[in-house]
């Protein structure tokens, strides 16, 4: 018996009717369109924005990509030819219209679930720091004449963003920030990191961290619901926004009221806001490890092997 045939005659593969997935589909289109519509305007004119267009330029995902809407594995839709050719999906063996997430696609993630779920787990047995102050941003500039965000100038200049990381320790624990600081300052951040210590060194004060859940998220679609995966996404929006407010760059022209975490305030203002993404990232994490605790008992009722 092949996978797709033991998927499709296990009892609790749930079917949902036409009238109540397309339903959920557009309450989550016209979500994610709250969200991202002002983006996509900005994009149909040709004009970029530094804050929102890294949510899709740097973790790569299209918004059109979002908009499809998920249920998860293990839920049939019926009436959903649409998703014939979707990534990840397959038509119910016997059933002529009933499509679901394909289990020879959850059979290639395994890696990917297995790795997601060692990550955050490793990180949410960490304690949250918060002494960071979001000085990463200023790091990527130190001591160099380019800058990431062309369209928009320094709050301090050259000289005074300078003198800010120098007048501060540099405590990143996020190697996917740490690669972009500048060679100055590299030598300068409490400790190297390396991709091969990610797991070692995540942890969940760290704004960038939480950002991510929206990548590990999406890298589990179309096998996680689109729901927790909007859920993720809306979490990144607020932690970007927080990341560019404490960011060196002048972004008053935008809208942005800046963090100034220069001054005692200024960082007692971006504590207090990390600690609520950090709180509200916590949850998420339970959410995500949970999904990868049921797909991988998924992936042990199609191999046969016994539960643990």
């Amino acid at each position: 018996m092949s996978t797709d045939d033991l998927l499709d005659q296990a009892p609790d593969l749930r079917v949902l009717p036409q009238v109540e997935w397309q339903a959920a589909a557009e309450s989550h289109r016209e979500r994610l369109d709250r969200l991202v519509g002002p983006y996509l305007e900005r994009r149909a004119a040709g004009t970029s924005h530094p804050v929102v267009d890294f949510l899709f330029t740097y973790y790569g995902n299209k918004p059109a990509q979002l908009r499809r809407w998920h249920p998860g594995f293990g839920i049939g839709l019926r009436g959903a030819r649409e998703y014939a050719e979707a990534r990840g999906y397959h038509r119910v063996a016997g059933e002529e219209d009933v499509y679901t997430a394909d289990p020879g696609y959850l059979v290639k993630r395994r890696d990917t679930i297995e790795f997601v779920d060692r990550l955050l787990g490793a990180t949410v047995r960490r304690p949250a720091q918060l002494s960071c102050f979001g000085l990463h941003e200023w790091a990527m500039v130190y001591r160099t004449e380019e800058v990431r965000h062309q369209q928009v100038p320094l709050r301090l200049g050259h000289a005074g963003t300078d003198a800010v990381v120098e007048s501060m320790s540099l405590r990143c624990t996020h190697f996917d920030a740490f690669r972009f600081f500048t060679p100055d300052a590299v030598g300068r951040n409490a400790e190297p990191l390396t991709r091969e210590g990610q797991v070692d060194r995540e942890q969940p004060g760290c704004l960038h961290a939480n950002m991510d859940l929206y990548k590990w998220g999406f890298k589990l679609a179309p096998l996680i619901s689109s729901a927790l995966l909007l859920d993720c996404f809306e979490l990144a929006c607020t932690a970007r926004e927080l990341d560019m407010r404490a960011s060196p760059y002048d972004l008053s022209e935008y809208g942005y009221e800046p963090v100034r975490i220069e001054t005692p305030s200024g960082r007692a203002e971006y504590v207090r806001a990390q600690a609520a993404v950090a709180e509200d990232a916590e949850a998420l994490r339970v959410r995500l490890r949970r999904a990868c605790a049921e797909l991988s008992a998924a992936l042990r009722r199609i191999e046969g092997q016994p539960g643990r």
